[in-house]
């Protein structure tokens, strides 16, 4: 790790998968139908890796696994698109934190991962609305994830269904999630097919750096 530099990433991140709601993954339990196909989102709203400024790109990475994922039973095997925008070093940067060689969170989640089937640059928009009523992002022709807040009969207007501290949160200890249900989970890509539109989402808040001490 001597010769990563210091880093940092704050952003938004969501899911959709097949599980029904609320997603047991989230409770370090095995997925609802044994196994889990998802669409995993990040926007970076502020970021640096030494010098290079990271602000504004995205990740989107398509994903699946059979098992327990945190118990160790199984991997993920996954395909990553990330943001054409990004010039060079930026491209380095995002490849060093995003497979896990930059240490910090993202260097523990990569050991759940046992295959990468490809990394391609690609336009991604990625949408969020500030009250957490919405969350989406779409790679044109390979990914389409989006979401709305999940709410209830009991749910008081305009508050969230969150859960804290959850076991199982795919972007670290000590987080938020919030509850929704996807309205678009399609994807054709990187050798997965699938569509399953009406199954869970959550959103959580990262904030990583690294490398780590």
């Amino acid at each position: 790790m001597s010769d990563v530099p210091q880093w940092h990433l704050a952003g938004d991140w969501f899911d959709v998968c097949n599980c029904t709601i609320p997603c047991p993954c989230t409770f370090a339990q095995a997925p609802s139908e044994g196994d889990c196909e998802g669409i995993l989102a990040w926007h970076i709203r502020e970021g640096s890796y030494g010098e290079v400024r990271l602000d504004d790109l995205n990740v989107v990475a398509l994903g699946a696994f059979e098992g327990n994922l945190w118990a160790g039973e199984t991997k993920a095997t996954m395909g990553i698109y990330m943001d054409e925008r990004a010039d060079d070093g930026q491209r380095d940067a995002l490849q060093m934190i995003f497979g896990g060689e930059a240490g910090g969170w993202p260097g523990e989640f990569a050991k759940v991962i046992g295959e990468v089937r490809g990394i391609e640059y690609v336009p991604i928009t990625f949408e969020i609305a500030d009250d957490l009523a919405y969350w989406a992002a779409e790679v044109p022709g390979k990914a389409t994830a989006r979401a709305e807040a999940l709410s209830g009969p009991t749910t008081p207007p305009g508050q969230r269904v969150q859960l804290h501290n959850p076991p199982g949160a795919e972007v670290g200890p000590g987080q938020v999630a919030t509850w929704g249900r996807a309205t678009a989970d399609r994807v054709d890509g990187f050798g997965f097919k699938w569509e399953w539109d009406g199954r869970s989402s959550k959103h959580f808040p990262f904030d990583w750096s690294g490398p780590d001490d």
